[in-house]
């Protein structure tokens, strides 16, 4: 009985240390993939930004980046590179753009996906957001400035929030708004955060920021 109790406390030992292995992992292995991956990322846009214009119409390909998000409230160190679409690898990079909706600026609803706490989580503060927040989106020539309107929690399912106008696919939008998502609560996907914004104004944008390897944190 002393040995089959013993085996069974090594067994839980054992297990216990795997478990703070894979958290471990999931909290701080995760983010070093994607502060790497915002660094690479951050270097290619400010490149591009710099190269002398070309008149394209040629969308900004799916992986990529595609502009830069600022929250003042969560410090001077918050930047993290958009990335051109949402699937998991894009996601693991950093905040992503949902392919179809409006673009930084544009009239319609600009959405941006993120997670909440693994892979450098750059949406975990959304919650911390009040009405009148400001959201920068810097673009090859412009600052886009967005202050949040409204949060809700909805249901995964709930993808009425993506439409040009949230919650009214079916209207025509008239003005430039913003939505970002997440999961809620922390460690769960069981529902999603959604803030709502609205733009406020429009500048040419003054200099790069470029994301270092420690984005958001």
């Amino acid at each position: 009985m002393r040995m089959v109790i013993r085996g069974m406390g090594e067994l839980c030992i054992t297990a216990g240390i795997i478990v703070m292995l894979f958290v471990t992992y999931e909290l701080w292995g995760t983010g070093q993939y994607t502060s790497a991956q915002q660094h690479e990322l951050g270097k290619q846009l400010m490149k591009t930004w710099q190269a002398p214009a070309k008149p394209t119409t040629e969308k900004v390909r799916l992986g990529k980046g595609l502009a830069m998000i600022r929250i003042p409230k969560f410090g001077k160190g918050y930047h993290y590179v958009i990335i051109e679409g949402v699937t998991v690898p894009d996601l693991r990079k950093g905040p992503g753009h949902y392919p179809g909706t409006a673009l930084p600026g544009q009239v319609g609803n600009f959405v941006v996906s993120g997670h909440r706490t693994t892979y450098s989580a750059p949406f975990n503060k959304l919650g911390d957001l009040d009405r009148g927040d400001r959201i920068l989106i810097d673009t090859r020539d412009h600052q886009y400035v967005y202050e949040m309107t409204d949060r809700k929690i909805v249901k995964p399912a709930e993808v009425d929030v993506t439409a040009p106008v949230p919650f009214h696919p079916g209207r025509r939008p008239t003005r430039p708004t913003i939505t970002l998502t997440t999961c809620h609560p922390k460690y769960s996907a069981a529902k999603r955060m959604i803030i709502f914004g609205e733009l406020v104004s429009a500048a040419p944008r003054v200099a790069p920021s470029a994301p270092s390897a420690a984005a958001g944190k």
